[in-house]
């Protein structure tokens, strides 16, 4: 849909998504939004359940929306007594009067499939936003490169309405609230605001035999056709779905300089799964002429950059379940403001010592034991 802001920030420091982040919540007053696709026990977690309870504990109305499977996977990374000091700190934030929703998908199949969402929207009475690439958690703050953009104006009561579509309840007063606010701000702007929670559009065999129509992976499919001379991407790991990756080969192949930034198989230690499935079409997108990186602390944001003029940014990793399993959002504009900053993230990534250039010879080189996990299990990448 189109909307605008009054103001855009770009946030590719880390240090700086986390001061907003965190101003945001001590400086409301009346209500606080907040949706993560998980939520560590680490020291970035401990703080930010701090602050939310001390938020509800002077009166906000806190609500945090997690996703259930999303919490759960993330659950693997944290010792048995994190997860139990985890589940102790959201208990006192409920028994405070926060609401914390872990959102599932209304079929069972979903829930099977690992169905949910995997928006990360923040939102405050003071009429500010983030939508970030990133959760809470030390990987996206001391690890990963993520993005994150701080807006204000109408493009906030939008954002905000995505957080019912992702299990949580808006009371139409703070909506009210927000959309009064930013009437009263010159938005100049322009912003498209692209989201799909797939979950509410299948049937009952959830993702199995589901053809779409996904709207915002469609409207991705648009702007890699689009591109004429540049495509940019980064992603976690570059295994989007068929017709995202058709579309990728096909600008190639038309003579489009392609560039995908992705992450190095290291850089995700609990498995090597996800870089299989990715890997697995190395040689068809090497074929086509794509440029191909890897980086090895990790490339977690989400940006397409089309033409040095034409760019989007949000949640949407270039996979199989951001299409038909998670709820994913997605920021796009062709205004300077927003569009100069991914310009320069791409030319910081070019220039960055750990993102490394794969190449033909690189595949050749890898060793035998790789060739065969590859070849094993990427046939299976949709599940990966």
């Amino acid at each position: 849909m189109r909307t605008a802001a009054s103001s855009f920030q770009p946030l590719w420091e880390r240090s700086a998504e986390w001061a907003c982040r965190m101003s945001m919540v001590r400086n409301a007053r009346l209500f606080l939004y907040q949706s993560l696709f998980y939520l560590e026990y680490d020291a970035y977690g401990q703080e930010m359940l701090a602050a939310l309870l001390e938020a509800q504990q002077r009166g906000v109305r806190v609500q945090l929306i997690l996703d259930g499977f999303g919490q759960r996977l993330g659950g693997v990374l944290m010792s048995r007594t994190e997860r139990a000091s985890l589940a102790d700190a959201i208990e006192r934030l409920r028994r405070a009067g926060a609401v914390v929703a872990f959102y599932r998908p209304p079929r069972a199949v979903q829930r099977r499939l690992a169905g949910g969402h995997h928006v990360k929207i923040q939102v405050s009475e003071q009429g500010d936003a983030l939508l970030c690439s990133g959760n809470v958690t030390k990987s996206s703050f001391e690890g990963w490169n993520e993005y994150a953009m701080a807006v204000r104006g109408p493009i906030v009561p939008v954002l905000l309405q995505s957080c019912q579509d992702i299990g949580g309840t808006v009371a139409p007063e703070h909506m009210s609230h927000l959309r009064a606010l930013a009437a009263e701000e010159a938005a100049d702007v322009p912003l498209d605001y692209w989201f799909c929670n797939p979950n509410l559009h299948q049937g009952v065999w959830g993702a199995i035999g589901w053809r779409g129509p996904n709207a915002l992976t469609d409207r991705m499919v648009e702007m890699v056709d689009a591109s004429t001379r540049s495509l940019l991407i980064t992603s976690f790991y570059f295994k989007p779905t068929d017709s995202l990756m058709a579309a990728v080969v096909r600008a190639a192949e038309r003579g489009v300089h392609v560039e995908v930034h992705h992450s190095h198989r290291d850089a995700l230690p609990a498995t090597d799964l996800a870089w299989i499935a990715a890997a697995a079409s190395y040689p068809r997108l090497l074929d086509a002429g794509v440029h191909l990186y890897e980086n090895r602390h990790g490339e977690h944001s989400k940006i397409v950059l089309t033409d040095d003029r034409w760019v989007a940014c949000g949640s949407y990793n270039f996979e199989d379940a951001a299409h038909d399993r998670l709820a994913e959002a997605m920021l796009a504009s062709r205004d300077e403001r927003v569009v100069a900053p991914a310009r320069a993230i791409f030319e910081e990534l070019r220039n960055d010592p750990d993102n490394s250039r794969v190449t033909a010879e690189t595949v050749r080189e890898w060793p035998a034991s790789v060739r065969r996990r590859v070849g094993r299990y990427g046939r299976f990448k949709r599940w990966m």
